[in-house]
Formats: structure tokens, sequence, C-alpha cells
């Protein structure tokens, strides 16, 4: 025990500095230098400035499905409106289906998976005839008819105008494609068509459909950067005419309200509907009786589904004879929202029993996190899209085995799925940022909520991201990059984009900020950016602004480094106040000395006889004198020390306080808010949370002073684990041992489910 606290301050002052040399990185460095400059589009608060402008795309679109060869035929009349304060000469065309052309960027930079794991769709590239996909684009027309000058530059098209195009004018222009759907099955992608071989029927999820209006915006002119497969879309917000031909006893789902009910429903199939719309649970409109019924009919025409959107920034829809289809009408502070959800024979039971649930759910949880949802339709359709989002609809993949059971694997991936896909109608649909960049602003956020949303379905729901102990394997490996990564360059995108950008909103909400404060942020982010374009910095700079929290230190070290959280309980300390006073030191003196251990020589030579024994007159006044014993002088000495003190400064001399002084050391480089719990000899417990700028002086050592009249057991640091700390073997004082298991029989690693198992 260390007795004399004034010098322990001196020393650990003088620590500090000959540690601060060492240290000199500034983790809490503004942002300023690295945010681009605040101007009359977008403020130094996050807002959007009060010039604030944005493109917009309205489309026209006739399509035909063509069932028998898999082909998309199209036509379009875009009318491109030019908000922009710039003139403009020309305009750019997404032309996504063109990563399927062969010798495209994508194929040419693809490089070799792992050999011990060789992904099948990716062996059957080498092993097969390739796919030959991508867009024939017609002739590209003005309102006129007069055919104007195109470039396509791999997976973007350049039209060049007539004239140029002025701030606040319209251009309307045509043109007609066709493409090759492509086969799931062995060419995977965010859109494709599943085939059937025990009915011989097919089912498609159609996205990235028709040449798309690139954005066009002030912080980057136009978003042209070429599509490689990984980094999704930005895009313009309009309004959609589309009529979907497909065979006649095809059933179609789709963005945007069906406008011709009764030219495509049967009489029956609309009063169902009509009965959903107030129903307190799903509805078959059509059950899976008439759905297996229609797999084996013969298709004789065509019919034409015709559906209108407004204000939504992409379109996708589906298509199959197989479906099935429920709805429920949710009722939303009056406003009616049909959540509908479709799926083959093949998805049951698990579909109709959760899929239109889970939609409702996350429609109730993002909006009281965000905004209301706009939208009068949000659809999910089982097919061979694994999971991908469009305004109003998303496909969604898992299914039971061929016996209708299933693991818990498989029943909470749907649930998380749907949760997901619907989410994302909120971000990027709705909140519409640059996913072509930065993958993080939407997939990260929509994990975030997509975890929100999960831990209010039941109890101890098997969530996968958004706990922060589930990202520490991710972050001390070595694909990690920072969240601040393009979407093409990112090594781990599910690890980068989803999981860690989650995690680190989670503890912004729990630890740093509190959920008050975190919820109130969040939701004017969502609030001035909804039907709007932000960037990361509007994110960074609404959520620091309307939390009143300088949070330039968290977005730089989770979202611009590979730092780690790693912080170790290295060393404590104990120190008492020195009182001076004899009659309390002397005895507390001797109670230490009495209380230190007897050496191993001095227990041997305990019982050996002293000379002393032998001959008594040996023995004076030092034998039997109690070096504790209080001396007169020690007493007058204390007398003159008091006196320079005030009565209330005496006070100070208080021999129950203890100072027990932690030191705190940064391994990992992330600068975290400290979180101890003190756990007292007496069996009380105490938790200290404490601001991450502790370390704001120096990033790699600190140490912290814990005042108390208890005597101390233990202290454990991140004891709730929700720092992400990487090592939590270090977190105690005193250490523990680490706990872990072996095994000496080789593992069985089959997965059993116990749905298949019991049904035998």
């Amino acid at each position: 025990m260390v007795r004399s606290l004034l010098l322990g301050i001196v020393l650990l002052s003088l620590n500090l500095a000959a540690q601060n040399k060492k240290s000199p990185i500034d983790k809490f460095r503004q942002l300023e230098e690295i945010l681009p400059t605040p101007n009359e589009y977008r403020t130094a608060s996050g807002a959007p400035g009060h010039k604030y402008w944005q493109q917009r795309a309205d489309y026209s679109i006739d399509v035909e499905l063509d069932d028998l060869n898999q082909k998309i035929i199209g036509r379009a009349a875009i009318t491109y409106h030019n908000n922009s304060p710039d003139t403009l000469t020309y305009l750019w065309l997404q032309l996504d289906q063109n990563i399927w052309e062969p010798h495209s960027d994508t194929d040419l930079t693809a490089t070799a998976p792992d050999w011990k794991k060789f992904p099948l769709p990716t062996f059957r590239r080498f092993m097969d005839d390739p796919f030959a996909g991508g867009y024939r684009i017609g002739p590209v027309k003005d309102a006129t008819g007069k055919e104007l000058n195109k470039h396509i530059n791999r997976t973007m098209m350049r039209v060049d105008l007539p004239a140029p195009l002025p701030s606040g004018k319209s251009f309307v222009f045509s043109l007609d494609w066709d493409y090759k759907i492509n086969n799931s099955k062995r060419v995977s992608g965010r859109t494709g068509a599943e085939f059937f071989p025990k009915d011989n029927n097919w089912l498609y999820e159609i996205a990235q459909w028709f040449p798309r209006m690139a954005a066009y915006n002030d912080v980057s002119g136009w978003q042209h950067k070429q599509f490689l497969g990984t980094g999704e879309f930005t895009l313009e917000f309009g309004d959609y005419k589309v009529r979907i031909t497909a065979p006649n006893d095809h059933i179609v789902a789709s963005t945007g309200v069906l406008q011709n009910p009764e030219q495509v429903l049967t009489p029956l199939q609309r009063q169902r509907l009509a009965v959903a719309r107030t129903a307190t649970k799903p509805v078959m409109i059509v059950t899976e009786a008439e759905a297996t019924a229609n797999e084996k009919s013969k298709p004789t025409g065509k019919k034409t589904w015709i559906f209108h959107a407004e204000n939504v920034r992409d379109f996708a829809f589906a298509s199959s004879r197989k479906f099935a289809w429920d709805a429920q009408g949710h009722n939303m502070n009056g406003k009616t929202i049909m959540a509908m959800s479709y799926y083959p024979k093949e998805g049951n039971p698990l579909w109709e029993r959760y899929s239109t649930h889970a939609i409702i759910h996350t429609l109730n949880i993002y909006s009281r996190y965000t905004f209301e949802y706009p939208y009068p339709i949000a659809i999910s359709v089982n097919g061979p899209v694994g999971g991908m989002e469009y305004p109003m609809i998303c496909f969604n993949g898992p299914r039971p085995k061929d016996d209708k059971t299933y693991s818990a694997r498989t029943k909470y991936g749907l649930i998380s799925v749907v949760i997901h896909e619907v989410g994302h109608n909120y971000f990027p649909m709705i909140v519409n940022n640059d996913e072509r960049q930065w993958t993080w602003l939407d997939e990260g956020i929509n994990s975030f909520l997509q975890y929100l949303a999960e831990v209010e379905w039941e109890d101890n729901y098997p969530s996968r991201r958004g706990d922060p102990a589930k990202i520490v394997e991710y972050m001390k490996g070595e694909g990690h990059d920072p969240i601040m990564t393009n979407s093409e360059s990112i090594v781990d995108l599910g690890g980068n984009a989803y999981h860690k950008t989650a995690t680190a909103l989670n503890i912004l909400r729990e630890t740093v900020l509190g959920r008050e404060r975190f919820d109130f942020a969040f939701k004017e982010y969502a609030r001035r950016w909804m039907f709007k374009r932000p960037m990361p910095a509007d994110f960074f700079r609404t959520l620091e602004d309307a939390s009143g929290t300088d949070l330039d230190w968290f977005w730089k070290g989770w979202f611009y480094t590979t730092d780690i959280v790693d912080i170790s309980i290295d060393e404590v300390k104990l120190y008492s106040v020195d009182t001076q006073n004899p009659e309390i030191e002397k005895p507390l003196s001797k109670k230490e000395k009495e209380a230190e251990p007897v050496t191993l020589s001095a227990q041997r030579n305990k019982p050996i006889r002293k000379r002393v024994e032998d001959f008594p007159e040996l023995a004076d006044f030092y034998n039997k004198f109690d070096e504790f014993t209080v001396l007169p002088s020690e007493k007058k000495a204390f007398e003159a020390f008091t006196k320079q003190f005030e009565e209330d400064e005496r006070k100070l001399f208080d021999p129950s306080m203890s100072f027990y002084s932690v030191s705190l050391k940064n391994i990992g480089g992330l600068v975290m808010p400290v979180i101890l719990r003190v756990e007292f000899a007496d069996g009380t417990q105490e938790e200290l949370r404490i601001a991450a700028e502790i370390w704001r002086r120096n990033n790699l050592q600190v140490e912290k002073i814990i005042a108390t009249r208890k005597e101390i057991k233990s202290i454990a640091l991140d004891p709730n684990l929700e720092t992400a700390d990487a090592d939590t073997s270090n977190n105690y004082w005193p250490r523990r041992a680490v706990k872990s298991k072996f095994q000496i029989f080789k593992e069985d690693r089959d997965k059993v489910n116990p749905m298949r198992e019991l049904k035998k």
C-alpha cells in the first residue's frame, strides 16, 4: 500500500506528461479538413441547404415478359427534368444488364475464389457455355422522332442532346431494348429467373430491367461509376406508368398500384382483396391449391397489367403462374397500406405464416424510428434472388426443405431478410443515398434498424448483426476495411458495410449518446433527407447537430480507420491519506505489518532456541519496546502540523478514505468510453461510465482515481460487452482465468433439423 496521496499524484502527473510525448495522435481532431465545405446546398448542420436541388425522371414503359425464351422486351418514354442550376448537353443512363455481356468488366476483373471452396455458380461459368446477356438497345429518339446520338460505355450510356438543356427545363426521349433473362441457377444476381423442373414452370424476379437515368447531383455531378456488381445504384425520383404484358395465367407483383384489376384479376380475387384491406390477419388472394392447379395450365394468350407509382426511384416486378398470394391491409394513422406476399408452394409452410407479418412488423418499427411509410403497397416475393430491394417490392429467398420441415436458421433467416429488404424502402428508396459509392449509408443503417426490429419480434431473437460482441472476430480479421471504403473495393462487404456499421450505430445509441438523444437525432436525419439525397457528411453532421454532441472522434475511429477496441486494466494501485496523526497511523502500520506474509526462512527459524532465552540478562529496553508506541514528540509534531490547516480542511484527513488508481491502456487504438463495474468487499457494486474524452490528452494510457470508503474487491471493464472489446481477458482486476473448451473427439458438423427428426 502506498500511503502518500500527495506523492502519488505528483508521480501520476509526471507519468502522464512523459506518455503524452509518445502519443501525438489527436484522436479528437475535428473532421472539418476531411468533410466537404458546407454550402448553400448542404449546410454545416447536416440539413439540406436553402438552394438544395435534385433532378427528376418520369417514365412511361411498355414491357413484355417472353416466357418461352426467358426474355424482356421493352420500350420507354422518359421525361428528364433539369432542376439543377447547370445547363446540360448530354444525359447518362445506367445499363446494368451489361454486366452479363461477354468480356464485361465484371467478368474480366473477377479474381480466383478460394480453391478449397469453389462456388458452384462460378464453377459453372467456367464449365458451361457462358451466358451471353446484356442489352440490345434500339434507336434513341426525341419527342419528334428524330434519332439521337448515343455512346455506350460498358454499363453506362451517354445520350447527346440536340440542344443544351437549360436549368428548369425538361427533355423527352424514347428508346426500346431487349435482353435475355439470366437463369439464376447458372448466373446469380440481383434479378433472374428460376426454373422448376418438376412442373416445368418459371418464376421471374425482374429488376435493373430498363435503362435508368443516372444521378446528377451537387457533389459528384454525373454519378456514372461503372457497375461491377457490388456497388448498387443511385437514382432519381419520378413517377412511373408501367404496362407489363405476361402470359395470361401469370400473377404479377409489382412496384406501384394496380390500375386495371378488373382486366387481370378474377371476381373472387378482387373480392378477397377487398376483405383483406380490413382484415386482422393475412387473407389468401390466391391459395396454394389454386396456385398448384395453375401450374398445370397451358397458356393460350397474354394479359397486360398496368401499374402506377408516384415519387419512386426505381421499379421492379415479379411474375409466375406458380404464385400463391396473401395480403393484409395495415392501418397506419388512418392510411391503409397493403402488405402482400407472393410465393410458390415450395415456400410453404414458412411463407404464408411469416412473410406478411414480417412486412407489417417492419413498417411499424421503422416508421417509429424514422418517418411514416409513405407508399400504399409493401410486397415480399419468394424467388431465386436471396434478398434484394426495390420501391414497394422486395425479393427474398429462404424456403423449407422438400418435406416441408425447416431449421431454426431458415425460419429466422426468412423473418430477418423480409425485415431487411422491406426496410430498404426507408433507406435508400426514400432517403436516397448514393449506393454506388457508399454501401454502408444504406445497408449499414438498414441493418441497424433491422436489429431494432428483430429485438421486438420475440425474446432472445438470434440477430446476426448489431450486438457488439458479434463484430469482434471481423474487426480482428484480415478482411477488416474502413467503413468509408468504396463499395467495389471492400474485401468483406457483409462484415464492413452491414455488420460493423450496424454495430457502430448500436454502440452510439446505447453507450455514447443514450437512447433518447440518439433516437431524436437519428429521426431528424431521416426526416430531413426523406426523398432527398444525403451524403456521409450530412449524416455525421446531423447526428452531431441534433444530439448536441461532438462525435468526430467516433466517426474517425469507427468509420475512417481499422482500429479496434481493446482497452486493458493494466494495474490498480491503492493510495490512502497520510493523516500525520501518530495515534491513527501507528496502529494502521502495526496492522499492516502483522498482515505481511511470513517468509519460509522465518517460519523454519521460529522453533530454533535463541541465545537471549538462555541468557535473560541480555534483554534490555528495546527487547520490550513496541516500535508502534506513540511518542510525546510525535504528538507535538502532529499538533504543529495541524495548525497550518483550517478546521474544515482538517476534515479532509479522513483515514477511512481509500484512493484506487486504475491504470488503463488503449491497446487497440480505438478510443471509446470507459465502463467500469466496481465490486466492493461488502458485496455491493457500482458502475462508472466515463466519456471517451478521458483519452483526449493521451490516447495510449490514462489513470482514473476511484475514491471510496469501501474496500474494492474487483473491477471489470466493459462488463456488459457493449463496446466490442476485442480481448476481454485483460478487462479484469484481479485477472481472471480465461475459460475455453477443447474437444477430444472429432466434431460432428452435421446440422440437426429438429423439425425433421421429430416428424420421423
